[in-house]
């Protein structure tokens, strides 16, 4: 049988020996059972990508506190911001050149380059001494970090026709898991010589370095991740011709999303030639929505930020007094909640009402929304626990319905007329609508 399959990709005109994507096609001709190893190495990589992106905002205030460049309590957050941003700056300046590289040289360096900038660069902001260590490494760590846009191309490379959509809803999963686990480490391992004076010295590495325990847990499974990554299969086609496998990316993921193409529209497709990037940048559909995705994206890591640097700030400032640990509870709790409301209650409001009315909705409630946080602030004990988690489980959610609805909205933009474009810079341009944003919360 294995023989028989063989022999039929050998007699396709586009199957070539010596290439690893045809190498991976002939392997799922033959692997007809169900894909767990696939899905658990996919699974592991975008975790291993999202932990870093969250979890310092739980101690990021007290962290910017102990540095001392800041005169008074009250500009924290100004110096906060910088760090906070810094990653999205580096992986808003290299997100399409790691989608050209993953094009032109794989899907799997970029994988091994990305897994092994978290388990250095996130060490060394653990150890950072001073506020501008710790601004370079998270830029050096978002700029090095390139392949949360080429995972999706290798998700659907990866895996047979009818399991692609499951590769793809693995993504989104993993990075719901993310922000669980994120939050939660950074709160509950962050001053572990305070919390946990038993196990922690204040003389040894992790008193020395209070915010290095979270950061060292993560690069830790970071290098597990890189090894393990090193079996991974390359899905990049790689002939003699100039031809690699942007265009079977692009069908695939056309697949995996719904869409449908007949026989004629595939034989225009392969006799037109590719358009160049300035087709794509004409499209007003696709970049109106990059540029209200931009805004949201904007929208929404403004609030992780600023939610946590406020809560942790003072009474007397209008915060909370939280500890790391009550924010990374919040923020944990909220996150589990986000993974439960993408699984169940969102697909039935997108089949009701459409991505597009309930991301409206959920725009407009979150103003409303917002607004209420200075009234959550005078309260206190249980009725401010009980509220505060409210309102950040509400405000995930909607955030969420927006970025989800909005990716649905960039991905019918891309019409049948201009499908060739999009085809020939299929990873450049799914980079570009990764690179203005943080990945929407969830919604990856």
């Amino acid at each position: 049988m294995a023989e028989e399959y063989r022999e039929a990709l050998l007699k396709k005109d586009d199957y070539y020996e010596n290439c690893p994507g045809c190498q991976v096609d002939q392997l799922k001709e033959l692997k007809k059972g169900f894909p767990f190893r696939d899905l658990i190495s996919i699974w592991i990589v975008v975790l291993c990508t999202a932990l870093p992106i969250s979890t310092l905002f739980p101690f990021l205030y007290f962290m910017i506190r102990d540095f001392g460049i800041a005169e008074r309590e009250e500009d924290i957050g100004y110096y906060a911001g910088y760090v906070g941003s810094s990653f999205m700056i580096g992986r808003a300046l290299t997100s399409v050149f790691w989608g050209i590289v993953a094009d032109r040289y794989g899907r799997k360096p970029v994988i091994l380059l990305g897994t092994l900038a978290v388990v250095i660069f996130n060490t060394l902001f653990g150890l950072s001494v001073n506020f501008w260590m710790a601004i370079i490494t998270r830029f050096l760590l978002g700029s090095l970090n390139g392949l949360l846009g080429p995972i999706k191309a290798y998700a659907v490379e990866i895996f047979r026709a009818e399991y692609q959509a499951l590769g793809l809803s693995t993504v989104s999963t993993a990075w719901g898991i993310g922000l669980i686990i994120g939050p939660a480490l950074g709160g509950f391992l962050a001053q572990p010589a305070e919390k946990y004076p038993n196990l922690f010295s204040k003389d040894s590495l992790f008193g020395r370095f209070p915010y290095f325990l979270p950061c060292f847990c993560i690069s830790l499974f970071a290098l597990v991740v890189s090894i393990v990554s090193c079996w991974l299969p390359e899905t990049l086609h790689v002939h003699n011709e100039k031809k690699t496998s942007s265009n079977d990316s692009y069908d695939a993921l056309e697949a995996a999303t719904g869409a449908s193409k007949g026989d004629e529209t595939r034989t225009d497709d392969k006799g037109r030639k590719p358009s160049s990037n300035e087709s794509l940048l004409k499209n007003w559909p696709l970049m109106s929505s990059i540029i209200v995705y931009c805004i949201f994206s904007l929208h929404d890591m403004a609030y992780t930020e600023i939610f946590s640097l406020w809560a942790e700030s003072s009474r007397k400032l209008g915060g909370l007094g939280y500890t790391t640990e009550d924010v990374g509870e919040v923020l944990a709790i909220s996150g589990f909640s986000l993974l439960v409301f993408q699984l169940s209650l969102y697909p039935y409001m997108e089949r009701i009402l459409g991505p597009i009315p309930v991301a409206r909705i959920s725009a407009v409630i979150s103003i409303l929304l917002l607004s209420s946080y200075p009234f959550i602030a005078m309260l206190s004990g249980l009725g401010l626990s009980i509220l505060i988690n409210c309102a950040s489980i509400m405000k995930n959610v909607f955030s969420v319905s927006i970025i989800t609805g909005l990716f649905i909205l960039q991905n019918n933009a891309v019409d049948q007329n201009q499908r060739g474009a999009a085809n020939g810079i299929s990873m450049t341009g799914m980079s570009l609508f990764k690179a203005v944003g943080p990945a929407g919360g969830g919604a990856m």
